[in-house]
């Protein structure tokens, strides 16, 4: 199983060996396995405005949806429903939970081939926590939310490479000193944050290309979540890097901080 925690840290779930998490509608989150697909699980949450928020979502739910009951997930009541319907077709069945803790409903949904078991749903059910804040550093698969940011500095870096350089960026170890000239042009000024970091985040996916093992996680640290490099028992903060050196009026060497990088992964091969 592997753990996820909603962007804002509202809640955490786990989810099977083999699915990931896929782009959906608006705080909706989607998972699934794309290799062997058996169901797409989706879960929305709210936040209400007093304590009895969940157990007023349920009540509304059962009283309103007359195919709804009362079922018990792990810890958490629910009201339950399913659906049955045709699409190219194929039948399915969604089945849906409403449930949540005090001031914070969650929507659960299901879909699978008609007739096909619900278990894989109703165990990520069990998994779901309300967090508290306090939980301290996770480090968990990369989600959805730092995947776009981390692919928006990639087609920033690349378009502006491309515009000032006329050089292609690929995320290759050569292309660290495109990104070195990129930031010694000075058309970046020292209080654009969202650039400097954008650089550091295409430094790292040529540290994720070019150093085997090295994956993108993301990091929940108290209120701050981002994306990060992670080998073994390395994590390194791409962002973070190039900021805080042009924050702090350092200069920067890539190929030099590159080298390093290579040299502590190396330690641990």
């Amino acid at each position: 199983m592997s753990m996820w925690i909603s962007p804002g840290g509202w809640f955490s779930l786990e989810y099977p060996a083999g699915w990931s998490e896929f782009e959906d509608s608006e705080e909706t989150f989607l998972f699934y396995n794309p290799n062997q697909w058996n169901g797409n699980f989706r879960i929305s949450a709210y936040k209400g405005e007093n304590k009895d928020y969940a157990s007023q979502c349920v009540a509304y739910e059962l009283k309103n949806n007359p195919i709804s009951s009362l079922a018990q997930v792990g810890d958490w009541a629910c009201a339950y429903s399913a659906e049955t319907f045709q699409e190219g077709g194929a039948w399915y069945t969604t089945h849906i939970w409403v449930t949540g803790k005090k001031d914070i409903c969650f929507e659960c949904s299901f879909t699978v081939a008609k007739g096909s078991a619900r278990h894989a749903a109703e165990n990520i059910m069990r998994s779901l926590k309300v967090r508290t804040g306090k939980e301290g550093k996770e480090i968990i698969p990369i989600r959805v939310l730092e995947i776009g940011e981390v692919n928006a500095a990639f087609e920033w870096v690349s378009t502006t490479v491309k515009k000032t350089l006329t050089k292609d960026f690929t995320s290759q170890e050569a292309d660290i000193e495109k990104l070195q000239k990129l930031m010694e042009e000075g058309k970046i000024q020292s209080n654009q944050r969202t650039a400097w970091e954008s650089i550091g985040l295409a430094f790292g996916t040529i540290l994720e290309n070019e150093m085997e093992g090295m994956t993108w996680v993301s990091v929940i640290d108290g209120s701050r979540e981002y994306a990060a490099l992670q080998f073994g028992d390395l994590l390194f903060d791409p962002a973070s890097l190039i900021w805080n050196k042009v924050k702090s009026k350092q200069s920067i060497d890539l190929k030099a901080e590159f080298a390093r990088i290579k040299e502590e992964v190396e330690k641990r091969l």
